[in-house]
């Protein structure tokens, strides 16, 4: 409890905003200590139950509500007598090293030397007595010490116990079950050492809880199924919520310099979990390649981040932002951040990691960096090109788009000539990449020319794209490793009837190859609909050189998108249609129940996303009106959830309308075919 007192007020102000954190945070200590103790009291000491849970734990609560209420009472004393404004009540609760130690030192030994429990535990309370005897003592004594006593040696000695006794416990317990104890580490070091605010001003604590159980509930879905048959666990349970963590630190960076530390950290910690699997001389190479790829990234954006920043030695965002750079530092900056963000987004011809690295790890490590870390790299280029870097010139664009549009085709035509099912999904992300830089190159161009509705419209076709490509191909990549756990085999020609083995698997794979494919009425249709729609605007545009380019992009679009189909129908086809062509396929079992949980709520994610494009719109316009300065029409109040990007009289869609034929349509088919059947 924090007491204030003002110049207004004579009684000290018992609560302080402030104070959330510190309730949050001693709350949940004291929460865990007297588990903790009470783990002692039944499974080391062996006491019975009636005397833990009879006398005393309710005689512990009993003292820590007196205590408190006496500290607090001592606080409001002492800021009511000499007029502060920094008076905090100490924290009331079980010491830990005094638990231990009086558990194991006293009371264990006499509890094992005379085979009852009870006489350990009258020990124990024999020596608290003593022991308060001591601090009574020490009272009195207290005060001459610290006259006689540099502040710097109490102070240095208060600080040795505390990182020893305290601190060191609970860092060494987030090794336990590191994926939620990091990335819940890393949620309170951004709030403290990075100066964030999180929203409402919620405490970084209370939020490091919340985002731990998500992360234990979620993992736990779908680890507890894959998971259990890693043969490796150790070589990848450690790397994987550091990897989570470095990705949010660069979402969370407001400075260069933290950026590109994070950005090499998440680099490092994918690398490890790349090679995890290091016995596998593949692997190894893909791990090296990935790495080399990634240091010539890092470098770019170095190289990028110092251009920009010049002589002014300001890193931070904000004062990046107010320096206007001449047209050739612009230039050399986007040409850096695009080499250095498209690296690790796998854009070509900076591609040549990405096949490699996605099928040597495991594989919901594939799916976070396929759905996920990919992601972060356009949200790099983003950042640096349409919010760092000003007014953006018409030829921008065109750089974009050329690099945008022939990713997209080449990703897909290198899936269709892959027998690894892992690969195939690899090179498709190559495909959904250039898609989403061709949305980005058109924001550019139409952003240049002053034509900020259609900006909105490219700019948000691109980070809707980014949205729906992370749920299918993560779904496609869960469905994946469930096949590769089920038989052994990536290799599509050695499997084959997989719908009779494993047909709920079958379905939640349709379901993500018919998303991918982009057809109505899942989610991947609405996004490269949209900027399709962004690409039939370009004749509006001024300049002759993008009126060329960007129709050009389209038909190297629409082929991608055909291209995709036959890919995903092949994938589907050879995998899980017709008969088994190998034993280990014939003897396939269908995926555990978490694993089918968590591909099944993708594959439902996939869907709302298809049938409800208007709500994910309406999210993302307060991004496109920071970024591009403007934003689509707000679509969620339209007749039949209808979406309109210009004008109805141009073009509109309605995925419900959609699903419903298409369910009807279905409906009607089965019928008839089980009518005309003998």
């Amino acid at each position: 409890m924090a007491t204030v007192t003002t110049a207004y007020m004579k009684r000290p102000i018992l609560w302080v905003s402030g104070d959330w954190n510190a309730f949050f945070g001693f709350g949940t200590n004291i929460l865990v200590n007297m588990l903790v103790l009470t783990g002692l009291l039944r499974f080391v000491l062996k006491m019975p139950d009636s005397i833990v849970f009879g006398r005393i734990l309710p005689a512990l609560g009993l003292m820590m509500c007196l205590s408190t209420m006496y500290y607090a009472w001592l606080s409001y004393w002492l800021a009511s007598k000499t007029g502060r404004d920094d008076v905090c009540a100490l924290p009331s609760g079980v010491s830990v090293p005094h638990m231990f130690i009086v558990t194991f030192v006293i009371m264990l030994p006499i509890a094992l030397k005379t085979n009852d429990p009870i006489k350990g535990w009258e020990a124990g309370l024999v020596w608290v007595f003593f022991q308060s005897f001591i601090l009574m003592i020490g009272g009195f004594i207290a005060p001459i010490v610290r006259r006689i006593t540099p502040r710097a040696a109490l102070l240095g000695t208060l600080a040795g116990v505390s990182v020893t006794f305290i601190s060191m416990r609970p860092a060494l317990e987030m090794y336990m079950t590191p994926i939620i104890g990091l990335t819940c580490f890393a949620i309170i070091m951004v709030s403290w050492f990075g100066n964030f605010k999180y929203p409402r001003n919620i405490p970084a604590g209370l939020i490091a809880i919340a985002v731990g159980m998500l992360i234990a509930w979620g993992s736990n879905l779908f680890g507890l199924g894959y998971g259990r048959h890693e043969q490796s666990p150790g070589r990848v349970l450690p790397f994987f919520p550091a990897y989570l963590a470095g990705m949010n630190v660069v979402v969370l960076a407001d400075d260069a310099f933290s950026f590109l530390v994070a950005w090499e950290f998440m680099s490092l910690t994918s690398w490890a979990l790349v090679v995890s699997h290091h016995r596998e001389a593949e692997n190894v190479r893909a791990g090296y390649i990935y790495l080399l790829m990634a240091s010539f990234g890092t470098l770019a954006l170095l190289l990028a981040f110092g251009v920009l920043v010049g002589g002014s030695g300001h890193y931070d965002f904000a004062a990046i932002r107010g320096v206007q750079p001449t047209a050739n530092v612009a230039s050399a900056v986007l040409l850096l951040a695009l080499i250095g963000a498209g690296s690790k987004a796998g854009l070509m011809p900076l591609h040549a990691w990405l096949p490699l690295a996605h099928p040597a790890a495991p594989s919901h490590v594939s799916g976070l960096m396929s759905g996920v870390m990919t992601k972060v790299a356009v949200y790099g280029f983003v950042r640096i090109v349409f919010d760092l870097l000003g007014p953006p010139e018409w030829w921008w664009s065109m750089v974009v788009l050329g690099v945008g549009g022939p990713s997209a085709t080449l990703g897909v035509l290198y899936a269709l000539m892959q027998r690894d099912m892992k690969r195939v999904l690899a090179y498709s992300t190559i495909e959904n990449i250039g898609i989403v830089f061709v949305g980005l190159g058109l924001a550019l161009a139409f952003k240049a020319e002053a034509m900020g509705w259609v900006a909105a419209l490219a700019f948000t076709a691109a980070l809707l794209h980014i949205f729906n490509h992370a749920a299918f191909k993560s779904l496609l990549f869960f469905g994946a490793g469930s096949v590769l756990n089920a038989t052994g085999e990536r290799d599509m020609e050695k499997l084959g009837g997989l719908i009779h083995r494993m047909p709920q698997t079958a379905i939640a794979m349709l379901i993500g190859c018919v998303a991918i494919s982009a057809l109505p009425p899942f989610n991947g249709f609405v996004s490269e609909w949209l900027t399709f729609q962004a690409i039939l605007l370009s004749p509006q545009l001024p300049s002759w050189g993008l009126k060329l380019i960007i129709p050009a992009v389209g038909g190297l679009l629409a082929l991608a998108a055909a291209l995709a189909a036959a890919c995903f129908v092949k994938l589907f086809g050879v995998s899980f249609l017709g008969r088994a062509r190998t034993p280990v396929a014939a003897e396939a079992r269908e995926a555990d129940r978490f694993s089918l949980a968590a591909m099944f709520a993708l594959a439902a994610l996939c869907l709302v996303a298809g049938i409800f494009p208007g709500l994910f719109i309406d999210a993302l316009a307060p991004v496109a009106k920071t970024m591009v300065g403007n934003s689509m029409p707000h679509q969620a109040s339209l007749e039949w959830l209808t979406i309109v990007p210009i004008a109805e009289s141009r073009s509109s869609y309605n995925g419900l309308l959609v699903f419903i034929f298409v369910l009807l349509s279905g409906s009607i088919a089965s019928v008839a075919i089980r009518i005309d059947s003998p």
